[in-house]
């Protein structure tokens, strides 16, 4: 028992450590785990400070620290100096399960998925590749990619505003794994990142099996501030930043090109490892500067091709700095061992014959038409994203959060994804789901699944 009395102090958490054959800072963290997990502690509650816990508990305050820091490198606690330890909101992916409501018979709207389109450019090109007498060499593990095949990188990532070196190109197996290569080459567990308040999923998934820290970065019209960075450089000590400039996900803005220049600048002054992910950038009518246009040491540009190009794509080209480039070249090594020669092959003669561009065009038209289709469905609501948004970002009325809106929503047959799941660190993100607008098979589908949304928020 503790020596002093607690019944009449106020304490958002009062563990009962039972002490057994593991150490005493593991079982704490374990309890604190379960207590996240099963609710007992919910997203943006502030931890007892560890000095005040360890005093209730009778134990040294190293045994707190240590059992934070698991818990932390997990993305469950979020801290910084001077305010305290919270429950992330990063729990909303790492602990509950996303797929709840999975069911064959609802519209899908929560997933980011393709609308599927004509691929007869495709098909051509294999075809022709199948007649070639060195086809059956694409079924062996890749030698590496061949000059011609970097040389068709660059000119893909040139023609999103980024001038990558064509010996500083590497493959991987889609975006999900070049950032798993990033995290593994780059990063260690503890290390922090800086991320948007709200980030994809999958970025908060690798985070957390790394044991990578994200930290959201305070924000000035809806992207990254100078003030907002440089304050976690000098106080949470971040290693590097993550950012979408194009059409971010969730919230589909697009940023600024002074931002661009800023994150650039005060990339070089601080030695921040810049992930650029351009995932969205070959939707876009004109190409933007990229940060690592003026940033190519701090820079490492990710371009993926499953979601704008085709789904059965699953590669990713970056752009490497030098100084990081053996690293990221052994990541990608280990995690893989080699690349897919065929898609390798047949992503490059996409991009040389000019195929790219008329499937690039084919997937623009169709984007136009499913957001002109959520304009009018939606029109009384305040919708962000604009005609070649893969997802829209859904503002709620006052009070509701994105957690029951979604719940809401999955009642009537519709998945959508609220503003919890893409949430980083301790504050409550503002009430708004996610609409894959994509995700349905059919125009018919879509306008379908807009429909009970735009009932159900009637109803409200």
């Amino acid at each position: 028992m503790p020596h002093n009395s607690f019944e009449n102090y106020p304490m958002s958490w009062r563990p009962i450590l039972k002490k057994g054959t593991e150490p005493l800072y593991i079982s704490l963290a374990t309890q604190l785990e379960n207590d996240i997990a099963g609710g007992v502690l919910r997203p943006g509650t502030k931890l007892p400070p560890q000095r005040e816990l360890a005093d209730f508990l009778d134990i040294n305050v190293s045994t707190v620290s240590r059992a934070f820091k698991i818990c932390s490198q997990k993305g469950l606690l979020s801290s910084t100096i001077g305010s305290g330890t919270y429950v992330a909101y990063d729990i909303c992916t790492n602990v509950f399960d996303a797929s709840t409501f999975n069911k064959p018979h609802f519209i899908e709207l929560g997933s980011m998925m393709p609308e599927t389109i004509p691929q007869g450019e495709v098909i051509s090109l294999f075809q022709k590749m199948m007649t070639e007498p060195d086809f059956g060499k694409l079924f062996q593990y890749s030698h590496g990619i061949s000059d011609w095949q970097r040389e068709a990188a660059v000119k893909l990532m040139n023609r999103v505003g980024c001038p990558a070196s064509a010996k500083r190109v590497l493959t991987a197996s889609g975006g999900q794994n070049a950032i798993a290569a990033i995290f593994a080459g780059l990063f260690k567990p503890g290390d922090r990142l800086g991320v948007d308040p709200l980030v994809y999923p999958g970025l908060k998934s690798a985070a957390k099996l790394f044991g990578i820290q994200l930290v959201a970065i305070q924000q000035e019209n809806g992207e990254m501030s100078e003030a907002g960075l440089r304050y976690a450089i000098k106080n949470d000590n971040i290693r590097g930043i993550y950012v979408m400039p194009d059409c971010q996900n969730p919230t589909t803005h697009t940023m600024t090109a002074g931002s661009r220049k800023m994150i650039a600048r005060i990339a070089k002054k601080f030695h921040l490892i810049v992930i650029e992910d351009g995932i969205n950038s070959l939707l876009l009518e004109q190409k933007r500067r990229t940060i690592y246009a003026d940033a190519p040491e701090q820079t490492i540009f990710l371009l993926s091709l499953s979601k704008t190009v085709n789904p059965a794509l699953r590669l990713a080209y970056l752009g490497i700095p030098e100084q990081y480039y053996q690293k990221m070249n052994n990541a990608l090594y280990n995690i893989n061992l080699s690349q897919s020669a065929l898609l390798i092959e047949l992503a490059s003669r996409m991009i040389v014959s000019g195929e790219l561009e008329t499937l690039l065009e084919r997937r623009r038209k169709g984007l136009i038409l499913r957001n002109q289709l959520t304009d009018r469905v939606l029109s009384r609501y305040e919708i962000w994203g604009n005609s070649t948004s893969l997802n829209r970002w859904l503002c709620l009325p006052k009070g509701i959060t994105g957690t029951q809106f979604e719940h809401l929503v999955s009642e009537h047959g519709v998945l959508v994804y609220g503003s919890e799941r893409f949430a980083v660190g301790r504050n409550t993100p503002a009430g708004a789901v996610r609409l894959a607008i994509c995700a349905p098979d059919s125009m018919k589908e879509l306008e379908h699944g807009l429909t009970i949304i735009d009932e159900l928020l009637n109803s409200l």
